[in-house]
């Protein structure tokens, strides 16, 4: 497919569907119960099972990146960084972490904020990929 081909608006509503599957790829199909779990210990154990995690969305965005524009290459690192503090906070046990009865609604919040913020991530980066088209 000619990217260059798609109108401005063709381009966004592409993108935002590759950036949808994306996300459903890294957060649901290429997650498994070691990140889940990991991500949310206490002390630094958290840190190498988030890492892969992280990684794998960073890494899905790099690709989407390299065929789109390969001079923007460091905007998946944008990716890592907030993909990284917001599964951080919200699986902490210290933080978000904390609320673990999905009958309640302290639950259901965090959540919901956690896939806006990945959202808004994909957002800013179409962005970017837009207006260096």
């Amino acid at each position: 497919m000619d990217l260059t081909a798609l109108s401005n608006i063709q381009f966004v509503f592409l993108m935002l569907v590759v950036f949808q599957l994306k996300h459903l790829a890294g957060d649901f199909l290429l997650q498994n119960g070691w990140m889940v779990d990991g991500k949310s210990r206490r002390g630094p154990g958290f840190v190498f099972p988030l890492t892969v995690h992280v990684l794998v969305h960073a890494l899905i965005t790099l690709i989407i990146i390299l065929v789109v524009n390969p001079a923007l290459w460091l905007l998946a690192l944008v990716d890592f960084v907030a993909h990284f503090g917001m599964d951080r906070i919200k699986a902490s046990p210290l933080m978000l972490g904390r609320f673990t009865d999905t009958n309640k609604q302290s639950f259901w919040v965090p959540f919901g904020v956690d896939q806006m913020v990945h959202h808004l991530t994909h957002y800013l980066i179409i962005w970017q990929l837009l207006v260096h088209r």
